[in-house]
């Protein structure tokens, strides 16, 4: 018999302010206070929309052309302290933060039906020998043990190496990804989540779920710590 000790035994330190976490959290009362909601957004890109504009309104983007995925699901801006988390993740390994990202984002899930499959953005094979590391799996990895919903790293895959996305324009970042991934969907998967860290013009996510799409899958929600205001 394998005996679990409770949380209270080993509480979280806080990673934004080095404070006493919630019990089991490495996150402190104030500091989850502190995460930039995204409210009110576009109900299908996540987009952030100014503060007057009625909860549920589509933005004009998906609004004149529907995008290929279902929703994006994006809870929070990134802003602070929200970006200091996914930085020290993503460039310096930090996993206890890809640890919590996954745990909140799964909080933040609304009801309805799930997917049976979540698949991180992947990262070329040449890149990812060369870091050894894809903190989107990491994210992934505790969402799903969080969320009880079955995750792949391997099955969405790139197929091709691509400039750095954070220097190019919005129509350089849609052309640069363009066709750049494939989805193996071998156990007919029909409804998958893509798990992202953070959506800026939406490029990864259109790609990502065209490959998906492609591969027989009928809907597909990009699941996304945050969202930034879209590059025009």
């Amino acid at each position: 018999m394998v005996y679990k000790l409770p949380a209270w035994l080993f509480p979280g330190q806080c990673l934004i302010c080095d404070g006493p976490g919630l019990e089991g959290r490495d996150i402190c009362p104030d500091c989850l206070d502190r995460l930039p909601l995204n409210n009110p957004c576009c109900p299908c890109c996540a987009a952030p929309l100014p503060s007057e504009r009625a909860t549920g309104s589509l933005c004009g983007a998906c609004s004149r052309k529907p995008p290929p995925f279902a929703r994006i699901i994006a809870p929070w801006r990134y802003a602070e302290p929200l970006d200091g988390l996914l930085h020290g993740l993503k460039f310096h390994r930090k996993l206890a933060a890809g640890r919590l990202l996954g745990e909140l984002l799964a909080e933040q899930i609304p009801p309805g039906p799930r997917p049976t499959l979540l698949v991180p953005v992947p990262r070329h094979p040449r890149q990812l020998r060369k870091t050894g590391f894809n903190h989107c799996s990491e994210i992934s990895l505790f969402l799903s043990r969080a969320s009880g919903i079955p995750w792949s790293p391997w099955l969405l895959k790139k197929t091709r190496e691509t400039a750095t996305q954070h220097s190019l324009s919005r129509r350089e970042r849609l052309d640069n990804l363009r066709g750049c991934f494939a989805f193996d969907n071998s156990s007919a998967h029909r409804h998958v989540a893509v798990i992202d860290d953070i959506v800026t013009t939406g490029a990864t996510a259109r790609e990502a779920a065209r490959a998906l799409k492609a591969a027989g899958v009928e809907k597909v929600e990009i699941w996304a710590v945050a969202r930034t205001p879209e590059l025009r």
